[in-house]
């Protein structure tokens, strides 16, 4: 099975110029934990969490309303392209401790890989619940 087959195509994203208050307000009607952050020609530039948001803008008492996104969004990222393996998004997960992944094509943004969407995908539970696991047990450590 591709990415392709289980990735969505609805994405909502943010351009870097936009305010971190934009950013939340869209996170929360969107009911999401981040937004793939896209130039004008669509190309991935960054991602931001709402974790980026409280810990880099509100904890250090900025101002969520003159910060913009890219001032605290996240660069690096690791992608899969909709022609890759989803046992291998699943993989990357693991090995990234990210719970979403960007899906690119020649490097613009065409979806977005969660591990909610691998966990749908019946074929898919052994990566999916390997991939929790290596994300989960890190998380304890902290």
């Amino acid at each position: 099975m591709k990415v392709a087959d289980i990735m969505n195509d609805s994405v909502v994203s943010i351009s870097e110029d936009e305010t971190v208050a934009l950013a939340s307000r869209l996170l929360s009607r969107h009911n999401v934990g981040s937004l793939p952050v896209v130039d004008g020609g669509g190309a991935l530039r960054g991602m931001v969490t709402d974790r980026d948001i409280v810990l880099r803008c509100v904890a250090t008492g900025r101002s969520p309303r003159e910060t913009s996104v890219g001032e605290i969004m996240s660069r690096s990222l690791v992608t899969v392209n909709p022609g890759d393996e989803a046992a291998r998004a699943g993989e990357l997960m693991g090995t990234a401790q990210v719970r979403r992944l960007p899906v690119t094509q020649e490097g613009r943004l065409v979806g977005i890989v969660s591990l909610g969407d691998m966990a749908r995908v019946t074929m898919l539970n052994d990566e999916s619940g390997r991939a929790l696991t290596k994300i989960s047990s890190n998380l304890r450590q902290l």
